[in-house]
């Protein structure tokens, strides 16, 4: 038999929950499949932004802003998942993929222990419940892209059941919005997170290799001066 011992195992995404205060990690969710495809949308944050969607013309003030950033910018991603167990009935059995789905599902809800917890504040009369906290939710893919998250979207496609309708096969739509340092409290582990994943874009876009004025058709530097 031909083995092929160099090979290198295929390095999987995935989603990792973590403990904010100890940074233990408390579950660990690896995708069957990588996406196939990823969709990343970035929006600058522009000190300039008004806000009221009025467009140009707004006045002065806001020239003096126009190459000014507020903070970093918004990120969102959006990709496809896969769990399919149909080639591995006897593993997927008693349940089907079902666990894999409630793994994924609890990542936007609460637990039914913060559910009681918070109805027991209220009927002892409680005026004002805060939110229910969620624990600190990292993507990674690979080691270069490691970001705390929070999940945006969640949709469902199950297109394969066993005989007692248990799913077996899905596919998951899934949007999640990167979390900065504009969206958790200075000193949470995870907009320390957040500034090693900006710190490795930097490091990232520094080994790219330059361009030339010439490829670019511009006889030398003095074309950017404005004098020329």
């Amino acid at each position: 038999m031909t083995r092929y011992a160099d090979i290198p195992k295929p390095i999987r995404s995935g989603i990792v929950v973590v403990d904010p205060d100890t940074g233990t990690p408390q579950r660990i969710i690896v995708l069957q499949f990588n996406p196939d495809t990823l969709e990343r949308s970035i929006a600058p944050q522009t000190a300039g932004d008004s806000g009221d969607g009025g467009g140009g013309g707004s006045g002065g003030g806001d020239r003096n802003e126009a190459l000014r950033l507020k903070g970093p910018a918004e990120e969102t991603w959006k990709f496809t998942a896969e769990i399919d167990a149909t080639d591995q009935l006897e593993i997927a059995a008693p349940d089907g993929i079902h666990p894999q789905l409630a793994t994924l599902e609890m990542l936007v809800q609460p637990t039914t222990a913060q559910l009681r917890a918070a109805s027991r504040l209220a009927q002892n009369g409680t005026i004002e419940i805060s939110p229910i906290e969620m624990p600190l939710t990292l993507f990674t893919w690979g080691s270069k892209r490691v970001m705390p998250v929070r999940l945006t979207e969640l949709s469902v496609n199950e297109s394969a059941f066993d005989v007692n309708l248990n799913p077996i096969r899905a596919s998951l739509s899934i949007g999640m919005k990167i979390l900065t340092v504009s969206d958790l409290p200075a000193g949470h582990r995870g907009a320390d997170l957040y500034m090693a994943h900006l710190a490795q874009k930097e490091r990232l876009a520094a080994a790219a290799r330059g361009g030339s004025l010439g490829a670019l058709g511009l006889p030398g530097a003095d074309v950017l001066s404005g004098r020329g």
